[in-house]
């Protein structure tokens, strides 16, 4: 299985101690009224799809929910329907020890609503609605694309509720260097300066990869990839179509035709005393151009930031690299191949390029970024399997002869990523479910390298089972381990991963587990929150992210990271120390009742704190998986 992001994109010295910071009053206010039996009820805060089987969870003491029954209350408190709770679905910490259910699937009548506790409980749950797929979920695909929107670097920046200036014009004249030497845990620069190659490259423009200003050439290829086919499902969506511009622009600038060379990486985020990074300060992006250094100076590559590549020029690139960067440039060529057919063939071509040169005996570990302990990765045989398949099908709209090589190409890699045991589910560390959803389409029923649509359907089964069989053992139903990085995209890759399986096959099996694993991630969890900015009554309020500390309101109204997704809930071993800066404004949010410690349990710990960045660090590929998700379910019938 793939291994998630290692810890830590903001590492400070100056580190504030968990107790000391969760000291800070509620800031989400009364958004359900407290629990006076020691009860919560937990309800998928955005909603639920008309026809989509529908739960909430209530989580107590047992006698309190013994004799407990619930009723459904519209939003002019009318009851619509009531009944018993469902059974018991597991213990989840001493003060909640119970979880029941509540069965909701009968409601579909358009509305907003709360469920009431009654009998030997009290509570009252965050509002809900009911709503059309379609209604329900593209709202808050738009709320992705804002995000995408305050990621914004370079010139091109946009008017928002956190606008920033331009920023980082010196990357329109970067200097290239070495491939910098870590430590084996990725914390230190070893190199006492970083040594220039002697190249200069117009790096400027793309997204900040997460709460920092760094630039990934493999988050940026995977979040590329994961819009241009969310567009092809909503392509009147014209806010859409420009950030997968976006990204693809600033992608072909990473892309060196004439000397055959892939940048990896815009910025650094470890260093030492004479390498002052992106990590080491807190400020507004358009503060590092302001800067007045000179080269020596430990600020320096923080004003002039150091680019990297991926490959010595025209020697072979990291697969994984190659493999996503590839997919994008085709799916970029298949975007405008009826409309542009010229334009289309320049993508095909530079596609191609990137593909041919991927190396395909790696050493390993593989390296996709400086350190490489900041995006781990141990397979890539899925993304030159996504890069064949995306080639053979921009191919095929363009009548290129080379259509049946690549799909040849496409299952002999899928061959092998079905054989490997680095198999995991969709991430930003494992493409196979985009790659497996496209190959089908370009194998049209036929069967390459011993592979046929029937072995794809199996992996991608494979994926969701994962997901099923935790979601089993699980009191709240999660699919994803919620002990260790990237609980919640984990989570949103699994319902995409649904989806994909449903519209390859026309099986809708795993819709109910998929409407199950969004509630999840939408506050019917523990902690009662959504675990995307501006989704629902009860979300982060103080990501850890400098342009929202710096420049957005901290009491969840007014100018806020809206769509933002963040990582959700960690090991509770991790959250020994936050981060702290001394131009950091303090942010700590506890929940509408209680404290965050509360619904801690299994391992399992959320703080809302802009230090947390382990719990509340909102990143480019979090947010487009679940855009994808989203847009894959907005376009289902709920059933």
């Amino acid at each position: 299985m793939n291994v998630s992001r290692g810890p830590a994109l903001l590492v400070t010295t100056t580190a504030v101690s968990l107790g000391a910071v969760l000291v800070a009053m509620n800031l989400y206010g009364a958004a359900a009224d407290p629990p006076s039996s020691g009860v919560a009820v937990r309800v998928d805060q955005v909603g639920y799809a008309r026809g989509e089987t529908k739960r909430a969870y209530i989580m107590g003491p047992s006698a309190a929910l013994k004799g407990a029954r619930f009723k459904v209350v519209d939003a002019e408190d009318k009851v619509v329907t009531a009944g018993r709770l469902g059974p018991f679905t597991g213990h989840w910490n001493a003060k909640y020890p119970s979880v029941r259910t509540v069965d909701l699937s009968s409601l579909n009548t358009p509305g907003t609503y709360r469920i009431v506790l009654t009998g030997t409980a009290s509570g009252r749950s965050p509002a809900f609605q009911v709503a059309d797929a379609r209604e329900l979920l593209t709202p808050l695909v738009r709320d992705n694309i804002r995000f995408l929107q305050a990621q914004r670097d370079g010139a091109d920046v946009l008017p928002g509720a956190l606008k920033h200036g331009p920023s980082h014009l010196a990357d329109e004249d970067a200097t290239v260097y070495t491939d910098p030497d870590y430590d084996e845990e990725g914390n230190e620069l070893l190199d006492e300066r970083l040594t220039p190659t002697g190249d200069q490259v117009d790096v400027s423009g793309g997204w900040f990869d997460a709460g920092d200003f760094l630039k990934f050439t493999g988050t940026t290829s995977y979040s590329t990839a994961e819009l241009l086919p969310a567009q092809r499902d909503l392509p009147d969506m014209k806010e859409l179509s420009a950030e997968a511009t976006h990204g693809l622009d600033w992608l072909d600038k990473l892309w060196d035709e004439d000397s055959e060379t892939l940048y990896a990486q815009v910025g650094i985020g470890a260093g030492n005393d004479a390498v002052r990074t992106d990590h080491d300060v807190w400020r507004l992006p358009e503060a590092d151009d302001r800067l007045d250094v000179s080269p020596g100076d430990p600020d320096y590559t923080i004003k002039h930031r150091p680019v990297f590549r991926a490959n010595d020029p025209g020697e072979a690139i990291t697969p994984s690299l190659a493999g996503r960067v590839a997919a994008a440039f085709a799916l970029a060529a298949q975007r405008v191949a009826d409309t542009d057919p010229g334009e289309a063939r320049e993508w095909l071509e530079k596609a191609a390029s990137v593909y041919d040169l991927a190396d395909t005996d790696p050493d390993e570990p593989l390296v996709t970024a400086f350190p490489a302990a900041f995006y781990p990765e141990d397979s890539w045989q899925d993304d030159l399997e996504f890069a064949g398949a995306e080639l053979a099908l921009a191919a095929r709209k363009l009548g290129d002869d080379r259509e049946s090589g690549w799909t040849a190409d496409s299952a002999r890699w899928a061959r092998a990523y079905l054989d490997s045991d680095v198999k995991g589910t969709l991430d930003v560390a494992d493409v196979s479910a985009l790659a497996h959803s496209d190959l089908i389409t370009a194998l049209d029923g036929a069967r390459s390298n011993g592979v046929g649509a029937a072995d794809l359907y199996r992996d991608l089964r494979r994926q969701v089972e994962e997901g099923v069989d935790r979601a089993g053992h699980d009191p709240f139903g999660a699919g994803a381990v919620y002990d260790d990085f990237d609980a919640v995209p984990h989570t949103f890759g699994l319902v995409a991963t649904a989806r994909l399986y449903a519209r390859a096959t026309g099986d809708n099996r795993y819709a109910a587990f998929a409407g199950q694993q969004r509630g999840w991630a939408l506050g019917a969890n523990p902690w009662g929150t959504s675990f995307v900015i501006g989704a629902g009554e009860v979300y982060p309020h103080c990501p850890e992210h400098q342009l929202a500390n710096l420049r957005g309101s901290h009491d969840g109204k007014g100018a806020i990271l809206r769509g933002a997704v963040v990582n959700g809930p960690n090991a509770a071993s991790k959250l020994g120390e936050l981060n702290g800066f001394p131009t950091m404004k303090k942010c700590t949010a506890a929940p509408p009742s209680g404290a965050w410690t509360d619904f801690d349990g299994k391992g399992a710990r959320y703080v809302d704190d802009v230090g947390a960045w382990q719990t509340v660090e909102p990143s480019l590929d979090f947010t487009t998986t679940a855009l994808l998700a989203f847009t894959l379910t907005a376009q289902s019938d709920g059933r």
